[in-house]
């Protein structure tokens, strides 16, 4: 199967437990790289979480992912990324990070073996 289009979309939103399907809109991660090749990542949060924790907003079960991975901000005016303490480092275009960063669309994250790509759809 080599479509291009993601394999699942999930949404990260205020009021709902976990993570939902929804349509293919908005602010989030395709996930290029590692187990969940193919999801998309929906952003509906100020801050989202990353990480192996089962109550992250972005659940990651690797042992390449710390339990408390990275966050993902996200206000009117911009998107950033940091890494909270890591064991192997969060990346944003290949680069390790040790402070809050922003990010645009087409910018890479990696943490433990995944990669994702940001996007960000205007409405």
């Amino acid at each position: 199967m080599d479509s291009e289009e993601p394999t699942e979309t999930y949404f990260i939103s205020d009021g709902g437990e976990g993570i939902e399907a929804v349509s293919e809109s908005g602010t989030g991660f395709v996930v290029t790289e590692g187990p969940l090749a193919g999801s998309r990542f929906l952003l509906g949060r100020d801050i989202s979480t990353l990480g192996r924790h089962p109550k992250s907003d972005l659940f990651f079960d690797d042992i390449t992912v710390s339990r408390r991975h990275a966050e993902v901000k996200l206000s009117a005016e911009s998107v950033s990324v940091r890494d909270v303490g890591s064991l192997n480092g969060t990346y944003v275009n290949m680069k390790q990070i040790d402070e809050e960063i922003s990010i645009t669309p087409g910018d890479t994250i990696q943490i433990g073996k995944f990669k994702l790509v940001f996007f960000q759809e205007s409405s």
